[in-house]
């Protein structure tokens, strides 16, 4: 798995260990019942963690005990029953057209990273790429005369995603006007995306890039890059592209998790009922 999947599921672990130390338990991990994971759960829920946050923790938790019993270090998982909190499905903002230009003409040209920047929102909302896909995109990976870039997403799967003009252009111009002339660092000369020190960018420099981007035109929605990649999934299909289509694009594994990004919008749906419900018919 990837570095930030391995650290979530020692979190989710060590928040198990922490329960113990808080009810000065001195039980072993093979030692653990069923009502042990209940008293943890009412006790994580007494923290005030959201139930999201919560599903996330018990799923750890799960894996690491479906673990012990691969390994034989238990003959029964106390997890099994343990049940999840009920959690809806929460959609990330949506970013209308207007917005992500209004977003791309914000960047100050004038500074040095101006064009890294622009290539950046455009490729976040032209390919739909996660953040940890965009940081690790390399040059070897982008096909400009077969109009596709290489993808490398969850699990190491990759996809290919179309390379659009409006992408291809803005790579090109940041290639050869800004990072043509950098130092790069040894190792990091085939990522595409370097900061002033010619290292990888990290991904949480491309939050700050969106966040600081959205307060400069005063937008009141609470962005981040990931609303990017649900902007080009929802006006995809608000366009009419097919939903498998979108699946491959995102790189979904099912296709029930690329419906959260198929919900229309507002003007979407009052166009359908004032056009199709028989009390709007003349």
């Amino acid at each position: 798995m990837s570095p930030n999947s391995v650290e979530a599921y020692l979190r989710d672990v060590d928040k198990l260990t922490q329960f113990l130390d808080a009810h000065d338990s001195e039980k072993k991990a093979t030692e653990i019942k069923l009502s042990d994971l209940q008293q943890m759960v009412r006790w994580v829920n007494e923290m005030g963690i959201s139930a999201r946050s919560q599903a996330r923790i018990i799923s750890g938790i799960r894996n690491f005990f479906y673990f012990l019993l691969l390994e034989n270090e238990i003959k029964q998982d106390p997890s099994e029953l343990l049940e999840l909190p009920k959690i809806g499905k929460k959609l990330p903002e949506v970013l209308s057209i207007d917005e992500i230009d209004q977003l791309k003409s914000a960047i100050d040209m004038s500074k040095e990273e101006g064009h890294r920047n622009r290539a950046i929102i455009e490729t976040l909302y032209s390919c739909g790429l996660r953040v940890s896909e965009l940081v690790n995109l390399k040059i070897t990976n982008i096909y400009k005369d077969e109009g596709f870039i290489r993808v490398i997403g969850k699990g190491n799967k990759e996809r290919l995603v179309p390379l659009s003009p409006s992408v291809s252009k803005e790579i090109e111009i940041y290639q050869d006007l800004v990072r043509v002339h950098q130092d790069i660092k040894p190792g990091h000369e085939d990522f595409l995306f370097l900061n002033r020190r010619g290292a990888q960018l990290t991904r949480v420099m491309i939050f700050t890039i969106v966040k600081n981007l959205a307060e400069e035109i005063g937008l009141r929605k609470n962005i981040s890059p990931h609303s990017f990649r649900h902007s080009f999934a929802t006006h995809l299909v608000e366009g009419g592209a097919n939903l498998r289509a979108v699946q491959e694009m995102l790189g979904h594994e099912s296709i029930s998790t690329t419906e959260i990004y198929t919900h229309l919008s507002n003007d979407v749906l009052k166009e359908a009922i004032i056009s199709f419900h028989p009390r709007n018919k003349s």
